[in-house]
């Protein structure tokens, strides 16, 4: 896999770290931040599976703001070949 030079901002990073220790915060939402931080710091790639699960969010009308913001910083960093 290619490297990076896109990583999770400090601010999207945070947001993602507050999500994962909210216990309201919905299973895809928690998904979406681990991937989120795990690529915070790193040149880690958004997986194909994520960058799905990332796309499903931005594209559905029903999520959420946070769910939204969190695939937004996913998909950014996905690959752009996919």
């Amino acid at each position: 896999m290619a490297n990076n030079t896109k990583q999770t901002s400090p601010r999207v990073a945070s947001t993602a770290a507050r999500t994962l220790s909210n216990p309201s915060a919905s299973a895809v939402q928690k998904s979406l931040a681990g991937s989120a931080l795990r690529q915070a710091g790193t040149s880690a790639q958004t997986g194909a599976r994520m960058e799905a699960k990332a796309s499903h969010a931005l594209t559905n009308p029903r999520s959420a703001a946070l769910t939204k913001e969190l695939g937004a910083s996913l998909v950014s960093q996905s690959n752009r070949k996919r």
